[in-house]
């Protein structure tokens, strides 16, 4: 299960934070999604939208994964969100449970740099 979990994870940040393609949620993620960063509402539908003003915002924006650690249906990715120059923007941890191979739950922690 572990491996397979994180194949999702590695797919999901590669078309949805890295090409951008928003849609690529509905593939990824429950529609009853439930959040635990207080700036993102609630429901896959709720991700798409604050993820989309930020991509228009900053289209130059990607997340990294540097590391993954899987236990049964649980998910730590340690990211770091990199400029076109290669200069490491912010570090994040984000925690995911998967529910029937699709992300059920997601928590977050954030370290600006610089």
């Amino acid at each position: 299960m572990e491996e397979k979990n994180k194949e999702v994870i590695r797919k999901f940040y590669q078309e949805f934070f890295n090409d951008h393609i928003v849609e690529s949620a509905d593939k990824y993620v429950r529609e009853d999604y439930i959040q635990h960063n207080p700036g993102v509402d609630q429901g896959r539908e709720a991700l798409k939208r604050a993820f989309g003003e930020k991509f228009a915002e900053h289209p130059e924006f990607r997340l990294n994964i540097q590391m993954m650690i899987a236990e049964k249906d649980k998910i730590a990715v340690y990211l770091k969100n990199v400029d076109p120059q290669g200069n490491t923007k912010c570090r994040v941890v984000d925690i995911y449970r998967l529910e029937d191979g699709m992300l059920a739950e997601h928590w977050d922690v954030l370290q600006p740099c610089g």
